[in-house]
């Protein structure tokens, strides 16, 4: 392939490329659609109706307990048994790995439903990557073509590209993560996402199509109804510094917690994993008694909570947000440690509720405390500051802009603090690692099949 970008976008070679990003783009969202539309069905099928067949008029207070030990048990099986672990350990971060093959395929799906419909505290979005990616690998095999390896690693990460194409909101907040979590650079950068740009698009009308077809939803990350937001004031960027610090020792305390507790996972994944889901439960029912509230607002990833979390903060008092902060943080990084799931929806969910809480204090209204908790969580957890502010200021539609400025204040402390404060990056697995890309010269976000393309599974739905 030519090295100069402008011969590169004028070869015949690389139209081609975007022919099959397009083709590869349809079946893979479709894909993704089933695999949440499927968390979607069994999360309330476990929690809601299979209490109900078995004589309860309601979920007992005792329920998560053996339905989580049930989901460790899988997943740690998962791990063992089939090829690929399952997929990335959640706890070593956000980052890229290579597609998993045909093989490991099975493995990364089985353990990132046995999290997500179990009601472990991880998100859809790290299987859903893996799983983009690993199904265009799969597709290319079973052609039997000899398709470059530059091109096959470009393919699989338009894979990712359309398995997330809508889960964060827009195609654009997708196209930002994987490309700084590749890590990528340079005059070929451009050419290198638009074929996963391109997957997008097209997965994201998909998306769209399923939606009306089966009225399921578009499983699409939104907060409606927010009261409006006008200019920022001095006192909103003082906050915004405050938070930034505070979502900065957070996400070091959930990070290390989580990496503290990976060994045991390794050492026995069953144990561990059963371990972890009686603890997760456990703290779901201390916060269900404590506050009164449902104990799904602890468990689960928190993608569906997080709109009516904000919409009805009415309703939660300063206690009942500082204990759901500490018992939906402990789970967390308890959760990271053993199961299989992506981190963004967790943190997305613990930065609103940290916000909502600081809200109560004068000088910060909601939409502002949301906002900056919301970007500052999430740049402390996936240290991605671009992705960060996009995710916050998209995610609040209309008053997106206005509060843009708290946001990158907010995401630059909290990113600059993480990075002195937070623990060293972890040495990346033997199973984790992506082997010959890099090697191979590879260079686009495909290194990888994306950004956790390897593994990472987490997909909620249900709240």
């Amino acid at each position: 392939m030519p090295t100069d970008p402008r011969a590169l976008l004028r070869s015949r070679s690389y139209l081609r490329l975007l022919v099959i990003a397009a083709v590869l783009g349809v079946p893979v969202s479709a894909a993704a659609y089933g695999f949440l539309a499927l968390v979607s069905y069994l999360q309330p099928e476990i929690f809601t109706h299979l209490p109900h067949g078995l004589g309860f008029h309601a979920e007992p207070v005792w329920w998560p307990l053996p339905v989580l030990a049930a989901g460790g048990v899988l997943t740690g099986l998962a791990i063992v048994y089939l090829p690929g672990t399952g997929g990335a350990h959640p706890a070593e971060g956000f980052k890229a790995h290579r597609a998993p093959t045909p093989a490991e395929l099975p493995g990364v799906i089985l353990a990132a439903l046995a999290t997500l419909i179990f009601g472990a505290v991880l998100g859809p979005e790290a299987p859903l990557i893996a799983i983009g990616g690993g199904l265009v690998v799969l597709a290319l095999r079973a052609a039997r073509r000899d398709v470059p390896d530059q091109a096959t690693a470009v393919l699989a990460s338009a894979g990712s590209f359309a398995a997330i194409s809508t889960l964060l909101g827009s195609p654009i907040i997708g196209a930002f993560l994987l490309m700084e979590t590749s890590g990528l650079g340079g005059p070929m950068l451009g050419l290198v996402l638009v074929p996963g740009l391109l997957a997008a698009g097209i997965g994201s009308l998909i998306f769209i199509g399923l939606d009306a077809w089966t009225g399921l939803g578009t499983f699409s990350l939104a907060v409606p109804g927010l009261p409006h937001f006008g200019s920022p004031t001095i006192a909103e960027f003082g906050w915004a510094v405050v938070i930034g610090l505070a979502a900065a020792l957070a996400g070091a305390g959930i990070r290390w917690l989580g990496l503290r507790l990976q060994p045991l996972s390794l050492r026995s994944p069953p144990v561990a994993a059963l371990a972890a889901g009686l603890v997760v439960a456990g703290l779901a029912i201390a916060y269900a008694e404590g506050a009164g509230k449902n104990s799904s607002d602890v468990l689960f990833s928190g993608q569906n909570a997080l709109g009516s979390l904000i919409t009805h903060g009415a309703s939660y008092t300063v206690g009942t947000l500082l204990l759901l902060l500490v018992c939906k943080s402990l789970a967390y990084g308890v959760s990271l440690s053993s199961f299989r799931g992506g981190p963004i929806f967790p943190a997305l969910f613990i930065g609103a509720a940290g916000g909502m809480a600081l809200s109560h204090l004068p000088g910060l209204p909601l939409v502002a405390g949301v906002a900056t908790g919301i970007g500052a969580m999430s740049v402390a957890m996936l240290t991605l500051p671009l992705t960060s502010v996009l995710l916050a200021t998209l995610l609040l539609a209309s008053d997106g802009l206005a509060v843009m400025p708290l946001v990158i204040v907010a995401v630059v402390v909290a990113y600059v603090a993480s990075a002195r404060i937070g623990p060293a990056p972890p040495a990346p697995s033997a199973e984790a690692q992506s082997p010959p890309a890099a090697a191979r010269g590879v260079t686009g976000p495909a290194a990888t099949a994306g950004p956790t393309a390897a593994a990472d599974p987490s997909v909620a739905p249900r709240r």
